[in-house]
């Protein structure tokens, strides 16, 4: 079994949508391998994912891979992955199956509080983060450059509580579809929404916001 390091939160008709198209995404990732596999949801809003077959280790590896993995054991300097769940003046709280606590002075991504840090790089609650287990636990070096790479860019709006299809299908109804790149997954449902060069992310934001009961963000370059 694979516990997916993303969560499905939302409820009723949102959750069986989330979950049918987790069960795509999964059926994209491995449906060509020797492996029978079933999708469940667990207690803490994990997804698992159990498989079976003569291919099931390269299918198992391939999930990890794609979405990172909930495990039970930590050893020190290697890297997992967390759902940012809570922020404080202290630092940033992750959920990786049990809570983790990245220190403010951890958290590598320049000045500010957590919150101002938070707000700045368009992280959403629940988003997926890269950690290193450590005394104290850090943020990975590669989720740092990735943060960075978000503010060098063109912008984004970065969403949560919505599938990548639904932002997508929000940002069209909105007459926006000219000026975004793509809606880039970043888990089962936190998206972002990479503006084209002369688009405005808070102006974005502002209009697509009020089609989505999500949280959203704008990472300003």
């Amino acid at each position: 079994m694979v516990v997916l390091a993303t969560k499905c939160y939302v409820g009723g008709d949102a959750r069986d949508r989330a979950l049918d198209g987790l069960g795509s995404l999964i059926e994209n990732a491995i449906g060509d391998l020797d492996v029978t596999y079933d999708v469940g949801l667990r207690d803490d809003q994990f997804p698992s994912v159990t498989v079976e077959g003569d291919d099931a280790v390269v299918a198992r590896n391939l999930l990890r891979e794609e979405w990172g993995a909930i495990t039970q054991e930590f050893e020190a300097g290697e890297t997992y992955v967390g759902t940012l769940e809570s922020w404080d003046d202290e630092g940033f709280v992750l959920d990786a199956g049990r809570e983790v606590r990245i220190p403010a002075a951890e958290i590598g991504l320049g000045q500010g509080t957590p919150e101002q840090i938070r707000t700045r790089f368009g992280l959403v609650q629940h988003l997926p983060l890269r950690f290193v287990w450590d005394e104290p636990a850090r943020l990975a070096d590669e989720e740092i450059d990735r943060l960075y790479d978000w503010t060098r860019g063109t912008g984004r709006v970065n969403v949560n509580s919505a599938t990548r299809a639904e932002v997508r299908a929000t940002v069209n109804r909105a007459g926006h579809a000219q000026d975004i790149v793509t809606v880039e997954r970043l888990g089962l449902l936190e998206q972002s929404v990479v503006c084209r060069e002369g688009t405005d992310p808070p102006g974005l934001l502002a209009s697509i916001g009020k089609h989505l009961p999500s949280e959203i963000l704008a990472v300003v370059p």
